[in-house]
């Protein structure tokens, strides 16, 4: 919540737009202490209802869902493609599902496969193209669904014009756009990420720790390791507030008890994985190993690529343009509103205050420091990034609303302070939009140049479409119709191109293809001339 001078506090309960007093006691409350009194009698007019905000987040995302072109080739040949195998018994392979590496989880493509295969009960899903986009419209739903969480527990718990904020922000910036409905591990984290801050921002009826941990220990052990980084800032929250308060042993059954949870995750995944895989693996160890131990080996991810450190400051700021600055600006800005303008509510709120802000600058900092570099590897980021620009713009709006007679905001007339912050958060909405209207009608082509494929007597089961030096912009085989497949012909590409699943009939197992060892792959993206065509 935020008093009248706008400092947040932990803890509040405005609900709608009626005026509330009441007095609430926090967790970690000293013993000899006396409760903290959140009396509020002014009204709420930024509340927005939850379900009013989720409509708003699955309505953008339905938009992203038909629209946004895919972005990263990985999210085709590592995700779609599996897939399709999983759910038509062919597709493309990467080195990656090669059971001798093992990099990727079947746990992972096979929920999504789920979700396909329960897409068929329509009538109308037995076009893989819809196919395709229903996939991406319940992974637009399932983003919304998390968001809505997440704002609900924000205009609750800190401000309602901040968690208002927070869904402008999210629902017009491009970077969202394409990353609510990737189908990639990224964007999966992102979700969880939402529901673990979720649950560690809401103390209301006790502290949410376990489920804060299992939510943030299910995206990085289905989906992407690197994501427990994000949990780091809140468990020490957590440690030092029950050190503080002499909760030790409660504060130790709520990290055992989230830990628990993840290790259910964890060994259901191992299960099966081992069922695809044929034999017991550890895909978060193997995927550690890779991107951070084989670099020492002349392996790794940096052989596919470096980047300057500005990368991703400079990639921010075209998907986030102001708020991306707004986001860095926050943690300066929150200082300053304790020591300077002395309105933090109390000392936990101040802390409080710094570790939800901390994760934005953490992850952003961990990614920064490698020299491998991609955008979807700022997915988690996201929300983070809505969070702290929305606090850092309730901030400003705060000072420059300032009645006090001692401010020097008091000589700026109050409509050129209101022109001023109309101008900039318009012109950040505008640049949104006109920059995702320009990716969504720029990179779209991939999506649309099958569809004559689709026309009766054009292509026959058996048949193939050759891929040349372009072949990263392939949409999946989602977009050919069936029985046809994809083809690799020579051209200016020298890497390792993906082979095929095999789709022999041997063995126990229903899918062959997830346990036959392929043949020429390798970790060291060297070029193997079985992947191309030579004959149609």
């Amino acid at each position: 919540m935020a008093d009248r001078n706008g400092a947040l506090k932990p803890l509040g309960a405005s609900v709608g737009k009626k005026s509330v007093s009441t007095t609430v006691k926090t967790p970690y409350e000293h013993q000899k202490g006396s409760p903290i009194a959140l009396n509020r009698s002014e009204s709420a007019p930024y509340y927005l209802e939850p379900i009013v905000a989720f409509y708003v987040f699955f309505a953008a995302h339905l938009l992203a869902a038909i629209w946004s072109p895919i972005q990263d080739c990985d999210e085709v040949y590592n995700y779609w493609e599996p897939t399709h195998y999983l759910t038509h018994g062919y597709g493309l392979q990467t080195w990656e599902y090669s059971p001798e590496f093992a990099l990727r989880s079947w746990t992972y493509a096979g929920v999504h496969a789920v979700v396909i295969l329960l897409g068929r009960l329509i009538p109308l899903a037995s076009s893989k193209v819809f196919q395709f986009y229903f996939l991406r419209t319940m992974l637009g739903f399932f983003c919304a669904v998390c968001e809505a969480r997440l704002f609900a527990k924000m205009s609750r718990t800190l401000n309602p014009r901040i968690g208002l904020l927070f869904m402008i922000i999210m629902v017009t910036s491009p970077g969202m756009f394409h990353a609510s409905v990737s189908y990639l591990p990224s964007s999966f984290t992102m979700y969880t990420t939402m529901l673990g801050i979720a649950a560690f921002l809401d103390w209301r009826g006790g502290i949410r720790t376990a489920q804060g941990i299992f939510w943030m220990g299910t995206g990085a052990i289905l989906a992407w390791p690197f994501a427990a980084a994000m949990v780091i800032p809140f468990a020490i929250e957590e440690i030092m507030l029950g050190s503080l308060s002499g909760q030790v042993f409660e504060l130790a059954h709520r990290f055992t008890d989230g830990t628990v949870r993840s290790l259910i995750v964890f060994a259901l995944q191992t299960a099966i994985d081992a069922f695809f895989y044929q034999k017991l693996v550890c895909v978060p160890w193997n995927m550690v190993w890779y991107n951070v131990l084989a670099a020492r080996e002349g392996k790794g991810p940096n052989i596919y690529g470096t980047e300057p450190w500005h990368f991703y400051v400079r990639n921010l700021l075209l998907n986030f343009n102001l708020w991306f600055i707004l986001a860095m600006a926050s943690m300066p800005l929150l200082l300053f509103q304790h020591f300077v303008r002395q309105q933090s509510a109390t000392k936990q709120s101040y802390l409080r205050g710094i570790f939800f802000l901390s994760p934005f600058y953490l992850w952003l900092a961990i990614f920064t420091l490698q020299p491998h570099k991609e955008e979807r590897f700022m997915y988690p980021l996201y929300p983070t990034l809505a969070l702290n620009a929305a606090v850092a713009l309730h901030i400003l709006l705060t000072i420059l609303g300032s009645t006090d007679p001692r401010s020097f905001v008091r000589l700026i007339p109050v409509k050129l302070r209101l022109a001023f912050v109309s101008f900039c958060v318009i012109a950040a909405i505008d640049l949104s939009l006109w920059r995702t209207v320009g990716v969504a009608t720029a990179y779209s082509a991939p999506l649309s140049v099958y569809k004559p494929l689709q026309s009766p007597g054009v292509a026959r089961p058996g048949d193939a479409v050759c891929l040349g030096k372009e072949w990263y912009r392939f949409p999946s085989s989602f977009f050919l119709p069936q029985g046809v497949k994809a083809k690799f012909v020579n051209s200016e590409f020298d890497g390792l191109l993906p082979g095929e699943f095999s789709e022999a009939k041997v063995g126990f197992g229903f899918f062959p293809g997830t346990w036959l060892v392929p043949p020429g792959m390798n970790d060291e993206n060297r070029e193997d001339v079985g992947k191309y065509v030579r004959e149609l």
